[in-house]
């Protein structure tokens, strides 16, 4: 995963901040040698602007989301994107917590936690030590 990036095309300071979920290895590049290593590898520098290119494309579908779609459909989307098929089920196995949930599709956690129990109840997702297993019918939202 690369970030920080943007800053060496438009001189503006780092957009994002980022937070490891997991144990990690980071390796930091200063702007002027990311500048060289584009200039002088152009599969670096293609890599680099296909990494842009699906963060705008992921940014436009948030945008569309955030516009059409209620809260409901915008943990269902959010959970289909995390889950992983496992073991004949889709499910989302990295742990997440409502409040992470909630910053991701802009609401807030009391109304992901009032959306993840009524899905619960509705048998379309059920909260598991293991994950988060989404039923065929969450597709529907």
């Amino acid at each position: 995963e690369l970030f920080g990036e943007m800053s060496i095309f438009d001189e503006q300071p780092r957009s994002a901040s980022v937070v490891a979920v997991m144990p990690s290895d980071l390796v930091m590049i200063s702007k002027q040698d990311l500048k060289q290593l584009m200039r002088d590898d152009f599969d670096i520098a293609w890599r680099i602007m296909c990494n842009l290119a699906d963060r705008l494309r992921n940014a436009d579908r948030k945008i569309e989301s955030l516009a059409l779609m209620d809260v409901y459909g915008r943990v269902a989307h959010l959970l289909l994107e995390m889950a992983e098929e496992k073991d004949g089920e889709t499910i989302v196995v990295r742990k997440i917590s409502k409040q992470d949930i909630a910053k991701m599709i802009g609401a807030s956690r009391e109304m992901v936690s009032r959306v993840m129990k009524d899905l619960g109840l509705q048998g379309l997702i059920e909260e598991t030590p293991g994950g988060i297993i989404l039923r065929d019918r969450i597709q529907e939202l």
